[in-house]
């Protein structure tokens, strides 16, 4: 059963957590995908964790096409969510729309995801979701934002708490499936639940969201630097290490090929 928008929004009502990772090429993505992830998520982090840049800035449209083609081929059940990265969709709702439309051309993903939830970016919400692509929003921490909020845990006054809360109904209302609340108060992750009855999906939010995102490098342990939030299932980068380590020796002291 291919897991679509609507299963999401009923699993909400049914109180069945979501389980969330990204994924940036087809290898990863198949794993995830036989492991009985539900949502799969193309995200901009693939910029730091698979290009090497400091930010998430600087990946392009094409560079997302690129990467989310490749996980989309690696998946069978999962819903495929896409971030539509910085300056592809701020412009003009034309312009988002021109964007999203390409992902889903191009790619075979089923949404994607915008950042931020002021007014201009609920209108887009709303075209978006009024032509038929399904939109999966995001506030609270937006790292396409960073040289403005940071990497600092948001939300932390009652104003900017008020701030989400609204940009969080805003999103509901234009026609968002899903929101992502990152890196805010675990009691303001709670209220936003409460209020919508469209799943919310924590990242840094505490427990009472509807489900979890994490990047799948952090919690394999490939990231150079892990997000306080992160808990590590795995440490591949001493295996990969120690694997690379072994062959080098077996193949200067002429061990391999035996």
């Amino acid at each position: 059963m291919v897991i679509t928008t609507a299963q999401v929004i009923k699993w909400k009502q049914q109180q069945r957590k979501i389980v969330t990772l990204t994924a940036w090429d087809y290898a990863i993505a198949r794993i995830l995908d036989e492991a009985g992830v539900d949502i799969i998520l193309v995200g901009d982090s693939l910029a730091m964790v698979a290009l090497g840049h400091q930010t998430t800035l600087p990946i392009t449209l094409d560079e997302m096409i690129h990467h989310a083609a490749a996980v989309k081929r690696g998946v069978k059940r999962a819903l495929v969510v896409c971030d539509l990265p910085f300056l592809s969709y701020q412009e003009s709702i034309s312009q988002a729309i021109h964007s999203a439309g390409r992902l889903l051309k191009e790619t075979g993903v089923q949404a994607v995801k915008v950042e931020g939830g002021y007014p201009m970016i609920a209108e887009t919400v709303a075209r978006l979701t009024a032509i038929g692509i399904p939109v999966m929003g995001h506030v609270g921490l937006t790292p396409q934002s960073v040289h403005q909020l940071g990497y600092k845990q948001q939300g932390k006054t009652e104003a900017q708490a008020d701030k989400i809360i609204n940009e969080a109904i805003a999103l509901y209302q234009a026609g968002a499936f899903a929101i992502v609340l990152e890196h805010i108060p675990k009691d303001l992750a709670a209220t936003i639940t409460e209020k919508l009855p469209i799943p919310t999906i924590g990242i840094g939010a505490g427990s009472h969201c509807d489900g979890q995102v994490l990047v799948t490098a952090d919690i394999l342990g490939l990231s150079e630097q892990q997000p306080p939030f992160v808990k590590m299932y795995a440490n591949l980068r001493q295996v990969i290490t120690q694997a690379t380590e072994d062959f080098a020796t077996e193949v200067r002291q002429g061990q391999f090929p035996a």
